[in-house]
Order: structure tokens, then C-alpha cells, then sequence
């Protein structure tokens, strides 16, 4: 039959009807027998890809959001802690601060302290040494007394000589 078309068309216009009616009708029922049993299951599966696509697509939106959501709240976190070592350390500085101030408040009144008491003892020293130097002088004083009047004096005298001579003593300092 095709032959019959080429043939005709190479010796010149020369168409075969029957033939043309034959093929077309024979197309109109390939594509009857297609769309009853072919195209139903091939648009399904186009609707089918279509469906899954589109599925697909909406899933990456989701998952674009939620990384989203995740890496803002990730920012949030960073800047929250960068916000709390922040305070930390301000925290910290701040005690320390105060800290020194104590250990140094401590320091100089422990200082003033020690420096009270060095004073307390120099004076208890002098004062001592005073006193030894007084117990010194009366002996000494008696002896040579003794020695020159060649008498004795009783205990209580001589305390009441050696007394009123240191006192003249003081006084005419």
C-alpha cells in the first residue's frame, strides 16, 4: 500500500482514496485503542511525576525554612552566650574589684595595726628602759652616796633622794 503512495507520487498525482480513507480510519482507531487503554495510565503517571515533583519541591521548602529557623535560633544562641560570657566577665572584673579593695583595706589595717603595736612596744621598750636605766642610776647613785657621806641610807631614803633628783632631773628638761 505505502508503495502505492510513494509510486504516485514520484510518476506523478496520482492518490488511491480507498487508501487514505483506509489509513485514516485506521488511525482514528490506534488512537481510540491509546486513549482507552494507554492514556489513562500514562496521564496517571504524568499526574503521578507531577504530584511527586511538586511534593519534592514542597519538602525543600520546608527543609529551607527549618534550616532557616534552625540557623536563626543558632544566632540567637551564639549571641545570648556572647551576651552571658560578656557578663561574666563584668561580673568577674567587678568582684575582683572589690576583692582587691578588701585584700587592700585588710592590708592597711593590718598594716596600722602592726604599726600600733610596734609603737606600743617601743614605748613599753623606753619606758622600760627608762625604768632599768632610773634603777641603774639610784644604785649607783646610793653607792657613791655611801661612799662619799661613808654611810648608809636606809632603803625608803634613798628611793625618796633617788625620786626627787630624777624629777629635777625632768624638770629641767
Amino acid at each position: 500500500m505505502f508503495t502505492h503512495i510513494i509510486l504516485g507520487a514520484a510518476q506523478g498525482s496520482t492518490l488511491y482514496i480507498g487508501d487514505m480513507l483506509f489509513y485514516a480510519i485506521l488511525f482514528i482507531v490506534l488512537m481510540a485503542l491509546i486513549a482507552k487503554f494507554a492514556w489513562g495510565p500514562v496521564n496517571a503517571m504524568l499526574k503521578e511525576r507531577a504530584d511527586r515533583i511538586s511534593d519534592d519541591i514542597d519538602s525543600a521548602e520546608k527543609s529551607r525554612k527549618e534550616a532557616d529557623e534552625l540557623a536563626k535560633q543558632r544566632k540567637e544562641a551564639l549571641d545570648n552566650s556572647h551576651e552571658e560570657a560578656t557578663s561574666i566577665i563584668n561580673n568577674a572584673k567587678d568582684s575582683g574589684a572589690k576583692e582587691r579593695e578588701l585584700i587592700i583595706g585588710n592590708a592597711q589595717t593590718e598594716a596600722k595595726s602592726l604599726k600600733d603595736k610596734a609603737k606600743q612596744d617601743i614605748e613599753q621598750e623606753r619606758a622600760d628602759a627608762l625604768k632599768s636605766a632610773q634603777d641603774d642610776i639610784a644604785s649607783l647613785s646610793i653607792e657613791i652616796a655611801s661612799k662619799v657621806i661613808k654611810k648608809e641610807l636606809d632603803e625608803n631614803s634613798q628611793k625618796q633622794l633617788i625620786d626627787s633628783y630624777i624629777e629635777g632631773l625632768g624638770d629641767s628638761k
